[in-house]
């Protein structure tokens, strides 16, 4: 079952949206909240400390982006992002802002309800992996040892990689920019150019994947960054 211990907030101009949303929801067990436009979204966020944000973009004071980038200032919770763009820049804009999923409108809200189930079970595996032992597959990350095993074998990471791993295996499914896992690994201000990211990530998986060539555990997401694979495609 999923553990949800707040309520979902549905961040929707549109009325008859929003009732959809939160009918479908409710059904599935959800308790909902609703905020009407950007400012109320934000409070509410601070406030409520909802288990996850649906987000859409066109709103009125605040748009979708600029909440999620503030709500990312104080919480983790997870967002997923409704837009009516189809063009890829927008995907990229949500994503980098910290948004964990997007739909495009028109939707099912069957489809949706189902994205935010899947949003929540990535988020409940970090959440009860966090400081003990991260598994994906046949890779293990033991965070108290610092030890990384694949296979049942130990594998020789540097910090660098260590850090990048972390990074990637604590939120399965999520596209990381490489600026992002640059964060990740270097905290002293030191200048590093993002492609130096994709020189650790290569090392990485020469040490991980089977096939580093075919990588299954650490995918790279074209004109963006990489991304671990969510367990249920492993």
């Amino acid at each position: 079952m999923l553990r949800c211990t707040g309520p979902a907030l549905i961040v929707e101009d549109d009325p008859n949206t929003a009732n959809l949303l939160k009918t479908y929801l409710e059904h599935e067990g959800f308790t909902c909240e609703i905020a009407t436009d950007g400012e109320k979204a934000v409070r509410l966020a601070r406030h409520r400390r909802p288990c996850i944000i649906i987000l859409d973009i066109m709103l009125p004071k605040l748009d979708g982006w600029e909440v999620c980038r503030q709500v990312r200032t104080f919480s983790n919770v997870p967002v997923l992002m409704l837009t009516a763009r189809e063009e890829e820049i927008d995907r990229v804009t949500g994503l980098s802002l910290g948004a964990d999923d997007y739909v495009i409108k028109p939707f099912s809200p069957r489809e949706l309800v189902a994205r935010v189930k899947a949003i929540l079970r990535r988020s409940n595996m970090q959440t009860n992996s966090q400081g003990k032992m991260l598994r994906s597959g046949g890779l293990e990350m033991d965070l108290d040892r610092h030890r990384v095993n694949l296979d049942g074998r130990i594998v020789d990471l540097t910090s660098l990689e260590y850090k990048l791993l972390q990074a990637l295996m604590q939120a399965p499914g999520r596209v990381f920019s490489r600026s992002e896992l640059l964060d990740a690994v270097y905290h002293g201000g030191e200048i590093v150019i993002d492609r130096v990211v994709d020189v650790h990530i290569g090392k990485l998986r020469q040490k991980i994947e089977r096939q580093p060539s075919q990588p299954r555990y650490i995918r790279t997401v074209r004109g963006f960054g990489y991304a671990f694979a969510d367990p249920e495609d492993l």
